[in-house]
């Protein structure tokens, strides 16, 4: 087994335990000068690699490319078989720890028959579809209602692809497309 510092086994054992295998974010204390030390003979040696940062996971940053984007450290297999960890027991870990923390699919939403909602939806499925009068007299909502029905419960949970086209000559119709 490789000899390690004290500061490169916290490291590498620490991104071995993290979802893919991330380095970052350092352990504290463990910054500038000193950190850059660390970390490019650790790169030299093949155990950390940069890679690109996932912004929509909010990924710890290890540099800033200067283009909106930024570079991340992960552990490769070589830095877990340095610190005497089968990559493949860790990648079997982490597929594991994915799986647990993803939650089951959810049940897509259904209306349920007779209620108000039904009949928006019945009104919206018509050819020349509604406007929000005729939804408002249909369901004897207000008008902010109607249109918070839309846009939440059936566009949003739903995921109805409801159109809205502004007809001229009268106020805006929505409609759900055939």
């Amino acid at each position: 087994m490789t000899k390690l510092t004290e500061t490169q086994t916290i490291i590498l054992s620490t991104g071995a335990q993290r979802a893919s295998n991330l380095a970052m974010p350092l352990p504290k204390g463990l910054h500038g000068a000193a950190a850059q030390k660390v970390i490019s003979m650790m790169i030299e040696r093949g155990w950390v690699e940069e890679v690109d940062a996932d912004m929509r996971k909010a990924e710890p940053l290890w540099r800033e490319t200067g283009d909106g984007h930024g570079t991340t450290l992960v552990v490769t297999d070589a830095g877990l078989l340095a610190i005497g960890v089968e990559p493949v027991v860790v990648k079997t870990m982490a597929a594991i720890r994915t799986h647990a923390a993803q939650s089951p699919a959810p049940k897509p939403a259904t209306p349920r028959a007779g209620t108000k909602q039904a009949q928006i939806i019945a009104l919206l499925q018509r050819p020349g579809g509604a406007s929000v009068a005729e939804m408002v007299e249909a369901t004897s909502w207000q008008a902010h209602t109607v249109r918070g029905a839309i846009s939440g419960a059936l566009k949003k949970r739903l995921g109805l692809p409801i159109v809205a086209e502004k007809v001229e000559g009268k106020e805006m119709v929505y409609k759900l497309p055939a």
